[in-house]
């Protein structure tokens, strides 16, 4: 999704200040969502289903804590207050694509660790793997979530396919050193 010409949703969710399980649940169901807060209290999202699909879960979130969602279009006043939002939106998913591409980078210095190690066992393998999908699930996350092309992206893709590529290295020496080799007579 790279279209940028699309509405943005303000979203206020109010509940009352204790317990506060109910408004920690419903800030992480919105930054999952891509939500970006604009002030205290007030989330701003796209007005595209990518974003719009978990409003249902942060209203019942709400309504469970004795709370309420209120969900507005947002028409700007001026041309600064579009950009305003976009320069948030833009600056938040920079900052999540480039944790990212970190953790990818992380994750291939791990398995270049164990390749030094040797440590080719199964469980390191498999350990290996499930980082591995973390990875791509977080990816597809953000990528759902990509609103606005941004440069960052692709490069993000690139690191995971280098990681998916180190893992595949990884594992057929893990292969190699636990299968039994057959020679032929």
């Amino acid at each position: 999704m790279t279209n940028e010409t699309f509405q943005w949703l303000l979203v206020i969710p109010r509940v009352p200040s204790e317990p506060s399980r109910h408004r920690v649940a419903i800030w992480r169901e919105l930054r999952r969502a891509g939500a970006v807060p604009v002030t205290s209290g007030a989330w701003a999202i796209p007005d595209v289903p990518a974003f719009t699909e978990t409003l249902g879960t942060v209203r019942e979130l709400a309504e469970n804590g004795n709370g309420s969602l209120v969900v507005l279009t947002a028409a700007p006043y001026g041309d600064g207050d579009v950009s305003s939002l976009h320069d948030t939106f833009v600056a938040a998913r920079t900052d999540e694509w480039n944790e990212f591409i970190a953790d990818c980078g992380k994750f291939t210095a791990e398995v270049d660790r164990e390749i030094t190690k040797e440590k080719f066992t199964f469980g390191e393998l498999e350990e290996e793997e499930q980082s591995l999908e973390r990875l791509r699930r977080w990816h597809r996350d953000l990528s759902r979530r990509n609103a606005i092309a941004l440069d960052v992206a692709p490069t993000a893709s690139e690191r995971l396919a280098k990681a998916t590529e180190k893992l595949a290295e990884f594992s057929e020496m893990v292969y190699a050193a636990n299968l039994p080799t057959t020679s032929a007579n």
